[in-house]
């Protein structure tokens, strides 16, 4: 079965690239072989050639499961987009202030009394 070809932006491939490079990076700074890496992460030692090249077709779950058999390196994925200041930008211009306070339950009561 060919593998399947997926369509990203150019910027989204270097990104990839440079992930796959730092993790390669950080497997041979631990002297540890991509046979092992494979084992820990549960993947063959093909798709961690994959990850290493920054293939955009290998899951994302695999490229944690890669960072996980590193020494837990999967633990700064929390990190992406915790400081996401456009979208918090975006969320205060769409927080517009009421023109008006709501009106009170007993003014709406005594409004249905007559009073």
């Amino acid at each position: 079965m060919a593998a399947r070809k997926v369509v990203i932006m150019p910027q989204t491939q270097e990104y990839l690239s440079k992930l796959g490079e730092q993790i390669k990076l950080a497997c041979l700074r631990r002297k540890i072989s991509v046979a092992l890496v494979a084992e820990r992460a549960g993947v063959s030692r093909a798709t961690i050639w994959s990850v290493e090249k920054g293939s955009p077709s290998v899951a994302i779950g695999i490229y944690a499961a890669v960072l996980h058999a590193l020494n837990g390196m999967d633990k700064d994925l929390i990190l992406i987009a915790k400081d996401d200041e456009l979208g918090r930008k975006l969320q205060d211009l769409d927080i517009m202030p009421k023109k008006r306070a709501p009106r009170r339950k007993m003014d709406n009561e005594q409004d249905n009394m007559g009073v």
